[in-house]
């Protein structure tokens, strides 16, 4: 973040301070968990992770501004100011309408979650770096993840995220154009793991595609605003798909009536068909943006970042600078893998902690849903912090899981 973002003194959570005196506790389990490096005890494996498109709302940042405004105002400020829009008005007090384009919904979404991450960090004496191990976020959200992360700044991630959400509105302006009718995006939600890889395989056999969950060359031969194709696999039991509405609902009247699937579908919140091959334009824009030095002859990427980062297209950790760059590029295009993304997490990293940053609750519900646990559990738990009043219970709740006896 920029220079003008001044330190501010740690705003204890109040489990953390008398409520007589306002001091500090230093008794009980208070003093024990500050002298923990003596113990036979760790702290468990800890990911925060960042929402995606459609959970943008008019107001979002207000709360924020006025719960904490010595650290708000400054960062709100600098959006603008990197910018040079007045974005902040429009997420503040602009209409739905207005919010919900897609080069004002992205760059709002991602700096609002920032916004929060800072404040947790200003306000609360939260160190990132010594208290998360991993970080991830679903679709837009992995660039505030890679800010988290330490591998981009914030003013870069922000301009990149505005000029790819500015290519992506006119490849939907234009397809509309050429073709009329919706672009748009339709999440398909199934009763069972079960039924969900039979919606899978049949969408793959509908559509020609050899490769499930990924977008190949086989639908070479069709043109971009006549494919649909799968977006995200979000869980065990839910995807999205991408495309022209009109050819996304004959899509699904085609699967029940002849593959004898019944999904319940429900419309995005979102005006473009994004991780499409009409998003092309997208992808080649982040190129030259990932590959171009800054005018002071510095990467745009910084590597190795402070801590691992999910790659949206592979639900793996990004393995080196090149593969960073190659891999945000073509997330404009390729399917999320965010289900993959959880699984690896909650099986191979034994992450026990999940902390949701941003607005908006789906994400903590998918995480939550996916590795069994809403809220805290013994030595973990799922949370998100999507207003000023999560803060101090979230804060409460990492503190009171920070250290787990070994076994």
């Amino acid at each position: 973040m920029s220079s003008t973002l001044a330190p501010v003194k740690r705003r204890l959570p109040s489990a953390l301070r008398c409520s007589s005196c306002g001091e500090v506790r230093t008794s009980g389990r208070w003093r024990r968990w500050m002298s923990s490096t003596q113990t036979s005890t760790k702290r468990p494996k800890t990911a925060i992770f960042f929402p995606g498109q459609g959970v943008q709302r008019v107001g979002m940042a207000t709360p924020w501004l006025e719960a904490f405004p010595r650290t708000a105002k400054p960062i709100l400020e600098e959006i603008d100011a990197t910018l040079n829009v007045p974005l902040t008005k429009v997420i503040e007090s602009g209409t739905n309408a207005e919010l919900n384009l897609t080069q004002n919904s992205q760059p709002a979404i991602m700096a609002t979650s920032i916004l929060i991450l800072r404040i947790l960090e200003q306000e609360f004496g939260f160190k990132t770096s010594e208290r998360v191990d991993i970080t991830l976020g679903h679709s837009l959200g992995e660039f505030a993840a890679l800010v988290a992360g330490g591998y981009l700044n914030f003013q870069d991630a922000l301009r990149m995220v505005r000029k790819r959400a500015e290519v992506m509105a006119q490849c939907t302006k234009e397809a509309s154009e050429k073709e009329g009718g919706e672009f748009g995006m339709i999440a398909l939600v199934c009763e069972s793991e079960a039924h969900m890889q039979a919606l899978i395989k049949g969408l793959h056999e509908f559509l020609d595609l050899s490769s499930s969950g990924y977008k190949t060359d086989s639908s070479q031969d069709v043109p971009a605003v006549e494919q649909v194709l799968i977006a995200n696999i979000n869980s065990k039991n839910q995807i999205v798909l991408s495309g022209s509405v009109e050819r996304m609902q004959t899509l699904l009247t085609n699967l029940r009536q002849f593959g004898g699937h019944d999904p319940r579908a429900v419309r995005l919140k979102s005006d473009s068909p994004f991780h499409s091959p009409l998003m092309k334009p997208a992808q080649e824009t982040m190129k030259r943006i990932l590959y171009k030095e800054r005018k002071d002859g510095s990467d745009i990427v910084t590597w190795p970042g402070i801590m691992p980062c999910i790659s949206n297209v592979s639900g793996r950790p990004f393995a080196s600078k090149e593969q960073l760059k190659d891999l945000l590029a073509r997330s404009c295009v390729e399917t999320v893998q965010w289900w993959s993304s959880i699984k690896y997490l909650h099986e191979e990293e034994k992450v026990k902690r999940y902390v949701g940053i941003g607005p908006g609750k789906v994400g903590r519900n998918l995480v939550g849903k996916e590795v069994g646990m809403k809220g805290a559990v013994k030595g973990g738990g799922v949370w998100g912090i999507t207003s000023p009043q999560d803060m101090e219970e979230v804060v409460r709740a990492l503190d009171d899981t920070e250290m787990v006896e070994d076994e």
